[in-house]
């Protein structure tokens, strides 16, 4: 929900190293706490007998200078990320005050110093994806472990999909592209291309000799029709003969249409293919006669229930010879990513294409979702809860600010007794 307040992750509660970042700042800390108690115990001693020996004055300066600086850099590392001892003093708890603008101020830093950078645009227009990627695609393993990405993410697809919506979408692309546009021209088209290049010669020497087959292995067939047909007092012998004449005339006819090639009966049939494909043409009422059977094919209840069950099957079983690796389909898959990433080594317009494109989309993201990504960092940085905040970052960073605290201790007493030397010298 926008607006709502969130709780960055606390570190010390999910690894080993935050546990031991946690350890480390509560010693740190207590060095130097110890060292400001250590600096005040001696500034008590120094104070209370520098009247007996002078000479503690300097160690009283040395110490009450560190005791300062101690205490002021107490004062300004805790106000980073609270108030010092509770107190609201003005201009302390940066963090939690500051946090928004902390956010806006990273948002910047990582657009103006990652994003807009001159090392970006230099990255972005040597990028070279396809060498690399081809060498890694080379390699069969790797050439599998794709194959089975690709498996997963079809498998992915196909189950994220309603076969109900798929189903009606093949509908309508049916309905768009072979329903509504009429056959007939192309029909004939078809049908002019097959008789020009003698293709239905094969499917009339097919039917022939299954013909000439068939009539010589039931002449039994002649005879019966022949005894039927014949006057009652034609004595059966002449039928018999008759219908083994007609026989032999059958087989012998279909013998000369099956070796002659300019055979009347194969002119007879190009000269009606012929006519057919320009009455096709020409005809209104051929043409709507196609039409008819057209409609009522694809209007069929029985085809449109065969059409949605081909389409389930064909995506099941795509699906499981994609996720068989011992299935033709992978294994041809596998040789096809194997391939590409040979023809990405060796190819150099391939590879310059690829490189191109990889440049092109690098470059388009850094323009159009650089703003959101760092938009990004701002927003979460909004929502954060700002005390929680505040001990993340100390987590993070407050074991090094300890020192700070250590060294002003140092200079803070290197400070005092310089100038108590001084004072001492000059005055």
């Amino acid at each position: 929900m926008a607006g709502q307040r969130t709780t960055p992750a606390d570190l010390s509660a999910f690894s080993p190293a935050s546990t031991a970042r946690a350890a480390g700042l509560r010693r740190m800390k207590a060095v130097a706490t110890g060292l400001l108690v250590a600096l005040a115990a001696v500034f008590v001693v120094a104070f209370a007998l520098q009247e007996q020996h002078p000479w503690l004055s300097y160690v009283r300066a040395a110490a009450e200078g560190g005791m300062v600086g101690a205490l002021a850099d107490w004062f300004a590392v805790t106000a980073l990320f609270r108030h010092p001892a509770g107190v609201p003093v003005p201009h302390t708890a940066l963090i939690p005050r500051k946090k928004d603008q902390l956010g806006q101020a990273l948002r910047e830093f990582v657009q103006e110093n990652f994003l807009d950078s001159d090392v970006a645009r230099e990255k972005v227009s040597g990028l070279q994806v396809a060498a690399p990627a081809g060498r890694w695609l080379a390699r069969r393993d790797n050439a599998e472990r794709a194959a089975g990405q690709v498996a997963v993410a079809a498998r992915s697809a196909l189950d994220a999909a309603d076969d109900e919506v798929i189903q009606a979408l093949l509908t309508q692309l049916m309905q768009r592209h072979m329903v509504e546009p009429d056959w007939s021209p192309t029909l004939a088209r078809a049908l002019e291309d097959v008789v020009g290049a003698r293709h239905h010669e094969k499917v009339v020497d097919m039917l022939v000799a299954h013909t000439g087959d068939w009539i010589a292995e039931h002449p039994e067939v002649f005879v019966e029709t022949v005894r039927r047909r014949s006057p009652e007092w034609s004595p059966e012998i002449v039928d018999k003969l008759l219908a083994e004449r007609l026989h032999a005339e059958a087989l012998k006819y279909l013998a000369g249409v099956r070796t002659d090639r300019s055979h009347e009966a194969r002119r007879s049939i190009d000269a009606w293919l012929a006519e057919l494909a320009q009455r096709m043409r020409t005809d209104p009422v051929t043409r709507g006669t196609v039409e008819r059977l057209k409609r009522g094919l694809f209007e069929d209840e029985r085809v449109r229930g065969w059409a949605g069950q081909a389409w389930t099957s064909l995506s099941r079983s795509l699906l499981a010879s994609l996720e068989d690796p011992r299935s033709d389909l992978h294994q041809a898959l596998v040789a096809a990513i194997m391939d590409l990433g040979g023809r990405l080594q060796h190819e150099a317009p391939l590879r310059e294409r690829v490189d191109g494109y990889a440049r092109a989309a690098a470059a388009y993201a850094l323009a159009e979702y650089g703003p959101e990504l760092t938009g990004v960092i701002e927003e979460t940085v909004h929502r954060w809860d700002g005390e929680q905040t505040a001990r993340t970052l100390e987590l993070l960073v407050g074991r090094d600010l300890q020192f700070i605290r250590i060294n002003g201790s140092v200079v803070g007493a290197l400070a005092g007794l310089t100038i108590h030397t001084l004072a001492t010298l000059l005055l």
